[in-house]
């Protein structure tokens, strides 16, 4: 997954410059064989975030872009639709992807992440329960989010320095300290049929797809 990530991350022609963060020895070993650019970070790093603000100390950039190692099947094309036109220093900044769920046991499954939009794409809520509740009308989709991120440095030094608020301990969703605090994360729909690698039933699955790519 290391490897199809980052070949097809290093496809972006905006990026000047990608990267695996990591503080396991086992994935550093797997880039030097590869001769995959890497950065150790320290272990204490309590998420992701984290861990791309430690890079901040080391990369100078006006946007620091996350994409999760287990995200095989992100595409260069679904990466470059998360990136704004504008730089923004002034204010934290934080811009993700999207896509519409079809799968009923998909958007049952908590270890994805649903969420609601403003007509403007601004994120009002996310959660691991389905939402919103089809109470009055079934006529929408669920919305997944995908680990695509897009942080400047302004946004990562507020969630570092900002204590977890009482909805981020309650759903486990790290994006929950930015909407917590009026910090507004913007999203971008993809088409994508993007699967993140939780269980070995994704992984089968993330497997198959992507032999049918290679046959076809």
């Amino acid at each position: 997954m290391i490897w199809w990530v980052f070949n097809q991350v290093k496809k972006v022609k905006q990026f000047g410059y990608v990267v695996v963060a990591t503080d396991d020895e086992r994935i550093e070993s797997y880039c030097l064989s590869e001769k995959i650019p890497f950065l150790h970070t320290s272990a204490d790093c309590p998420n992701h975030i984290h861990r791309i603000f430690e890079v901040t100390g080391k990369i100078k950039a006006d946007y620091y872009v996350s994409i999760n190692g287990d995200e095989p099947l992100v595409s260069p094309e679904n990466i470059e639709a998360v990136l704004p036109k504008t730089i923004i220093h002034d204010k934290p900044a934080f811009f993700s992807a999207y896509r519409e769920m079809t799968d009923p046991a998909e958007v049952m499954d908590i270890s994805n992440v649903k969420i609601v939009l403003s007509t403007q794409g601004q994120c009002l809520y996310q959660s691991r329960f389905p939402i919103p509740t089809p109470k009055s009308s079934l006529q929408f989709k669920y919305k997944k989010a995908i680990g695509i991120e897009c942080f400047n440095k302004e946004a990562l030094e507020f969630f570092v320095n900002t204590p977890m608020g009482t909805l981020e301990k309650i759903e486990d969703i790290d994006h929950l300290r930015f909407l917590e605090n009026n910090i507004p994360i913007y999203y971008t729909k993809i088409a994508s049929d993007s699967l993140s690698v939780d269980t070995k039933a994704d992984l089968e699955k993330v497997t198959q797809i992507i032999s049918k790519k290679l046959r076809g």
